[in-house]
């Protein structure tokens, strides 16, 4: 046990510092270091501003305009990570955030209307609605591997939580040194350094090739329908969404438990957040350990009864040492949650839908946060400080022990077996895909065993499955005349599938033999997601086209 767990360590410790090694993601994970800095600054500033035109009163006003929206907004938003190249949207919304920043200097400078750097902040807040999801499906087409993956959502992770820390602290010296409108100037030239990190940004696997449909309102309303149509996505989804309740009604408990449990006073209430700030960071140690992982959801379940029985604890136990050590704990199962549940979102989706999908996901987390600290107060004078915190803890273990035989049915489902990952990865056709978009389709592959002289196609037959060698030996027939030989690793089928013809070969076994085959909708769903993967499916039946029958090798 002890051996595993150490190579696992070291296996993660690799994929870690392979993020760090691909040039892509290393420019996007800094982009991202001064994006979350920038933003969190600019936050603070803002409510300083809004503080002193219009006391607390519109503080308040502000944090709605800049969230409301969102929650509405998120959905329409991600279309454009799903429409064009997710790393040109980046780059775009980064711009985007540099100009409505600079904007809000001018205006601060020039004594204009509180209104006008108001609703500069609620787009601020619609750009960074978008900004979530689109990097969230970016992601998955940078990743060399899966590992690389969770690592690179590990990484995000952190240094959001490190961002938490430095930005408001930032932008405080900042404060007291100049006013907001030089604060503000500062904060723009901050996200238009991040910008030009993403300028070198390129996806190996193309642009997203996603033709829409119908209307505009069809395609953004087109992740509600993803979500609403799979039981697993809406289980995890849901589940999430539960974690942000929680997560908004404990921002609300945290400053209660702080003045009237535990007597700590105004100092107190950063004390008890800063706990949380401190383990989410010791978090990411702890989620090494989900690099390489295939039972993702299992880990997801897992992190939401350590996210959610400390909160529970502290209503028992109402001491000041105690809570710190609580929500301490809440920070490393918060960081757990985070990084298992958007890479297994990763994974699961279709890379055509991901970003709209993310994007509903943006939504229910910027909603659930809300109606969280909205129900904190009306629970507080129901059952007081410390049943407020019991029941706030337990509903996320409660549902994690409701779903834990569904998650561990996702886990079955999404693992795929390392076996059809190798032999998938090592034909060209499947070459260009994202690496969560590989995994998918090893994860639905069907084995088959064939018998010596079987015949697996027949030419003139109507083809519905594309086919992998995995073992043994197989000849290519064309008009009854013994052609090319396949053996391990080679594959066969895509012609019927993609030009829509009958078959034009026969296939049959010389020796016993195990294949992988792909559904008909598996395959060209994969392959036509793709620019490249399509280049290259399409080279490849002509090149096998012009051996078989040279006369219609270019039709």
């Amino acid at each position: 046990m002890r051996t595993s767990l150490k190579g696992q360590l070291a296996e993660s410790r690799r994929a870690f510092a392979a993020v760090f090694t691909n040039p892509a993601l290393r420019r996007v994970e800094l982009s991202w270091t001064g994006t979350v800095c920038a933003y969190w600054i600019f936050i603070v500033t803002l409510s300083l501003y809004a503080y002193e035109r219009g006391g607390a009163g519109a503080v308040g006003l502000v944090w709605l305009l800049r969230t409301l929206p969102s929650v509405v907004a998120a959905p329409f938003g991600a279309v454009l990570g799903d429409r064009y190249r997710r790393e040109r949207v980046l780059l775009g919304i980064n711009l985007g955030r540099t100009g409505t920043i600079a904007a809000a200097a001018a205006c601060a400078a020039g004594g204009a209307p509180a209104g006008v750097v108001y609703t500069l902040g609620a787009l601020m807040g619609l750009l960074q609605s978008t900004f979530r999801p689109t990097q969230a499906a970016l992601l998955p087409q940078l990743a060399r591997t899966p590992e690389e993956l969770t690592a690179a959502n590990l990484v995000l992770t952190t240094v959001e939580g490190v961002g938490i820390f430095i930005g408001p602290a930032v932008g405080g010296l900042l404060l007291a040194a100049t006013g907001t409108d030089v604060v503000f100037a500062v904060t723009a030239g901050v996200f238009l350094a991040s910008a030009f990190l993403l300028v070198g940004v390129r996806v190996a696997a193309g642009a997203p090739a996603t033709q829409m449909r119908g209307g505009f309102l069809r395609e953004a309303l087109a992740g509600y329908g993803t979500v609403a149509r799979d039981a697993r996505l809406r289980l995890v989804i849901g589940l999430y969404g539960a974690q942000t309740l929680v997560a908004g009604a404990l921002n609300v408990l945290i400053v209660v438990a702080a003045l009237e449990l535990l007597d700590l006073g105004k100092a107190g209430i950063g004390y008890l957040n800063s706990a949380v700030g401190v383990g989410g960071l010791l978090g990411g140690f702890a989620a090494l350990t989900l690099i390489g992982r295939s039972r993702l959801a299992s880990d997801f379940g897992a992190g939401l009864i350590v996210l959610g029985l400390p909160i529970a604890l502290i209503g028992v136990f109402p001491e000041t040492a105690a809570a710190l050590l609580l929500l301490g704990i809440v920070g490393v199962g918060t960081t757990i949650v985070d990084v298992a549940g958007v890479t297994l979102l990763q994974r699961e989706v279709s890379d055509d839908v991901l970003t709209r999908v993310m994007g509903v996901v943006q939504s229910v987390f910027v909603g659930t946060l809300g109606i969280g600290a909205v129900l904190a107060p009306l629970l507080i004078s129901v059952l007081g400080v410390r049943g407020s915190l019991i029941a706030t803890g337990l509903l996320l273990p409660a549902l994690a022990v409701l779903a834990w035989r569904p998650l561990r049915g996702i886990d079955a489902t999404v693992a795929a077996p390392p076996r059809s990952l190798e032999l998938l990865r090592g034909i060209p056709i499947f070459a260009p895909l994202p690496s969560p978009t590989v995994e998918q389709l090893a994860a639905h592959v069907v084995p088959l065993n064939v018998k010596a002289g079987e015949v697996v196609i027949r030419q003139g037959e109507t083809g519905d499955r594309f086919y992998i060698v995995a073992r043994g030996r197989l000849e290519v027939e064309v008009d009854g005349k013994p052609g090319e030989v396949l053996a391990e690793g080679d594959s066969f089928g895509e012609i019927a599938l993609l030009r829509d013809v009958p078959r034009t070969a026969t296939v049959r076994a010389q020796s016993d033999a195990e294949l992988l085959a792909l559904d008909r909708d598996e395959f060209l769903g994969a392959v036509t997601g793709s620019a490249e993967s399509a280049e290259a499916a399409h080279a490849v039946a002509a090149a096998r086209l012009s051996t078989l029958r040279p006369s219609v090798a270019s039709v």
